[in-house]
């Protein structure tokens, strides 16, 4: 059995027999550097659940783009694309697209200041063209650096930078989630928040990708804490029980929902103000940590 080698300093609650339904992250959380996944990780995931607890992924991934390490540790169910699809088991909660013409209006802007972009389906990522060119040449950027670190491709960064992706005229437009983009400029996020204005939530990114800037576009209102508020509704669970660990912006709105809020090591220093406690780093047990110290395994 994983065991981790430390815990947080402070105070350590034992479990109270309460049912509980924890809500995970997953870049930051429970991946890091692309690849890396916590050993302890999986284990904490499957004990807590053995244990009668639930356990669901919250992320602003895309459903087809969870990876395999992480897939294959199982779940209740998922909060992908930050909150545009909610899933328990094989049943489809919600799901929740942009409109045609948010999604219309989110190309107009982004295109007229020459921002780079990806948009995100339930089963697809897309790519423009100048994001494509862009990422071929972080993935290089990325291999060379990596190379002298001993680490292969696979393992790092530039195994999720040098993949293909699709081009945006292949993308249902009718379908999209969210968008993820990156700027040349430090002010992007500034700028796309002025154009696009109170119909969109734009955060900061929790994945490092080149340029000036980089973050994530979504329908205001569609997001991972009203995405588990319809969880919860669904299973009659009150959010006193939930549980959410993360360490980036979009976590922000499922820890002002969940009773209990659990910042990684790595966070944000903003996240890790908001949360009642502050665990160790994503490849430091910090998910195994986290479910000990609130007796879940």
């Amino acid at each position: 059995m994983a065991t981790a080698p430390s815990t947080p300093t402070g105070e350590h609650p034992r479990g109270d027999g309460r049912r509980r339904i924890v809500f995970l992250d997953v870049d930051g959380t429970i991946l890091e550097h692309g690849s890396h996944v916590a050993p302890s990780t999986g284990e904490a995931v499957r004990s807590a659940r053995a244990a009668g607890h639930e356990v669901y992924l919250s992320t602003g991934r895309s459903a087809f783009d969870i990876h395999p390490r992480v897939a294959e540790i199982g779940f209740d169910g998922a909060i992908t694309n930050s909150g545009a699809l909610v899933t328990a088991g094989d049943t489809v909660i919600a799901d929740r697209p942009l409109s045609p013409a948010a999604t219309d209006r989110m190309l107009a802007v982004l295109r007229t200041h020459g921002i780079r972009f990806f948009l995100q389906t339930h089963d697809g990522v897309y790519a423009s063209d100048d994001m494509a060119e862009l990422m071929a040449s972080y993935a290089q950027e990325l291999r060379d650096r990596d190379a002298t670190r001993g680490l292969r491709p696979e393992d790092s960064l530039a195994g999720l930078a040098d993949r293909e992706f699709p081009g945006i005229e292949e993308a249902d437009l009718s379908r999209i989630a969210k968008a993820v983009f990156v700027s040349d400029h430090a002010d992007g996020l500034d700028v796309l928040r002025a154009d696009l204005g109170d119909e969109f939530l734009i955060v900061p990114g929790s994945i490092p990708l080149p340029g000036g800037s980089n973050g994530e576009i979504g329908e205001r209102g569609t997001n991972k804490g009203t995405a588990i508020e319809l969880l919860l509704a669904h299973l009659g669970r009150d959010a006193a029980d939930a549980v959410a660990i993360g360490d980036s912006w979009n976590d922000v709105e499922m820890f002002e929902v969940c009773g209990t809020s659990v910042a990684m090591g790595n966070a944000h220093d903003e996240l890790k103000h908001m949360a009642d406690f502050v665990t160790t780093a994503v490849l430091d047990d910090g998910v195994w940590n986290a479910f000990d110290r609130l007796g879940l395994l």
